[in-house]
């Protein structure tokens, strides 16, 4: 079942970890990267299956989350 066009959940794949739309990679591999110091252009290239739009699609999901947060 998708939540939005970046991600999906399926309990079929990864026990219903989200993860990248039409991939088997988690969205949460994204974050553990960034916050390793790597670069999106390393995640791009350690995961060709995973697109630029659907990244981005993703941390804007992310941003708008932290920006819902009360001060």
């Amino acid at each position: 079942m998708n939540e939005h066009k970046w991600t999906a959940r399926d309990p079929e794949i990864l026990g219903g970890t989200p993860v990248f739309a039409g991939t088997r990679v988690p969205a949460q591999t994204l974050v553990d990267y960034l916050e390793g110091g790597h670069s999106l252009e390393d995640f791009l290239d350690d995961f060709p299956t995973v697109d630029r739009s659907q990244v981005i699609g993703v941390l804007e999901l992310l941003k708008q989350v932290v920006m819902a947060q009360p001060a």
